[in-house]
Formats: C-alpha cells, sequence, structure tokens
C-alpha cells in the first residue's frame, strides 16, 4: 500500500490533490461572475498515483464545491480514496484583486494543514502547494464538465499524481 508508510507522503498528497481540485476553475469565469462560478455542485471522478519505485495505485474522489455569491470565494469538501489510503480534506480560497489565487487546505485525519498559491497561464493553471515539511507544483485545465489535474510533488515518493473528474 502506497502511504502506510509515511504520514508526510499523505499530507502532501492530500494538500497537492486539494489544491488542484479547487482552483480547477475555467479562465472563462473569471470575466462574469468570479474564478469559482463554474464549479458549484458535485464533481466525482478516478486517477492514477505513480510511485519513484514503479508502482502506481488507482484513486476515487468526490468534491463538493460551495461557491460565495460573488464567484469570488470557495468553500470546498474533498473525499479520496485507494485501496490503501483514504483522507478528508477541507478548504478555503480566494482570488485577490491582482488575478492570484490564495488559500488555506486542513487534511482532518492527520490533522495537516497547509496553504495555496496559483495563477492562471491562459487556459492553463499553475500552483504551488505548501504543507509541513513538503512541496508540490500543480498544472490543471477545466474544459466543460471535466478537470484533468496533474501533480508533481517534491521530495516525496510519490512520482506523480493524475485525476480526471467530471461533474456529477
Amino acid at each position: 500500500m502506497l502511504f502506510r508508510s509515511s504520514a508526510l507522503n499523505a499530507s502532501a498528497f492530500a494538500g497537492a490533490l486539494l489544491a488542484a481540485l479547487i482552483v480547477a476553475a475555467p479562465a472563462s469565469s473569471f470575466a462574469q461572475t468570479g474564478p469559482f462560478a463554474n464549479l458549484e455542485g458535485a464533481w466525482a471522478g478516478s486517477g492514477t498515483i505513480l510511485t519513484n519505485d514503479g508502482r502506481s495505485e488507482r484513486i476515487r474522489c468526490r468534491a463538493e464545491y460551495f461557491v460565495s455569491p460573488s464567484g469570488s470565494n470557495l468553500d470546498q469538501q474533498l473525499r479520496c480514496a485507494s485501496p490503501g489510503y483514504r483522507f478528508d480534506v477541507n478548504s478555503g480560497l480566494v482570488r485577490q484583486p491582482n488575478g492570484e489565487i490564495l488559500g488555506r487546505w486542513t487534511e482532518t485525519n492527520r490533522n495537516a494543514t497547509g496553504s495555496v498559491s496559483a495563477r492562471e497561464r491562459g487556459d492553463v493553471i499553475e500552483a504551488l502547494i505548501t504543507g509541513p515539511s513538503f512541496t508540490a507544483n500543480m498544472t490543471l485545465a477545466t474544459r466543460g464538465d471535466g478537470q484533468t489535474v496533474e501533480i508533481v510533488p517534491n521530495g516525496s515518493e510519490i512520482r506523480s499524481v493524475s485525476v480526471e473528474l467530471h461533474r456529477e
């Protein structure tokens, strides 16, 4: 099982995946009603975790997004599980007037917390996720009712994480 060996790896993965999912608003939604307007509601999907030693494990995720009336604030509840791991993450993000997306996350099973900072680069959002003793880089794209997320943690046994979610 991938995550039993290290709570740090689990927190790094949870924080990175959380960040990816909460900043996944399409660029076109920023102009009208705020950056998170198109995320409201329930999303679900699956993906793959790859480790540095070549192992892989399938993961399934469900997310519920709660968007403020202005569309600039987002609260999220995220639950993901694989055969060897389960986590629950709560988060909150705000798009700043300068366009930067900033926020905090908490993984409730391990009482781990961290921060997110992100920027749009055309159709792609690039983010840095930080937590206790780790960082992760993330890129993502949202197209219609689908989100594709790629995460590369630094200093972890995990090489990469890929997840695809679809609106329920």
